[in-house]
């Protein structure tokens, strides 16, 4: 069986980006993974559904809730183009994921900067696995080319 990297699912999460980026918001994207198979995909639906919390990992989450009939995710890997938000890790830490793997960091909205990973203090699951910067100019020129746009 082929093994897919890292780097193909964080490209589909970046995909999802830009769907977003062409429906005007805010180019995240992010997919869940399990067994080397996307299972959820979202990307930022905020304006579109008029709500705050259409974060790109929220539809993910809810979507892979929805396929798989459970609300753990312990197994499953959040593919994400951009540190989650402070609500968003909240949802993670619910979830029980078992790994995310995150692209640019986030200076702005950025939840981990509410912990001290160096002092013990975890926004996840104690079992949750974090990965950072894959991809992150990438990602993180997607959303400047975004924000650029709107000035």
């Amino acid at each position: 069986m082929f093994e897919y990297s890292d780097e193909y699912f964080m490209r589909a999460a970046l995909q999802e980006a830009q769907k977003g980026f062409n429906e005007d918001e805010v180019p995240v994207g992010a997919v869940v993974v399990l067994n080397s198979k996307i299972i959820a995909r979202g990307h930022n639906e905020v304006e579109k559904l008029n709500d705050p919390t259409a974060h790109a990992e929220m539809i993910a989450l809810t979507s892979a809730f929805n396929y798989l009939g459970s609300k753990y995710l312990p197994e499953a890997t959040l593919f994400v183009t951009i540190e989650p938000c402070l609500m968003c890790c909240g949802a993670l830490y619910w979830s029980k994921i078992g790994r995310i793997v995150y692209g640019a960091n986030d200076e702005k909205n950025g939840g981990l900067r509410f912990f001290s990973l160096r002092n013990g203090t975890w926004p996840f699951h104690p079992k949750t696995e974090l990965t950072k910067g894959l991809l992150r100019e990438e990602c993180a020129q997607l959303l400047k080319n975004f924000f650029k746009a709107k000035r």
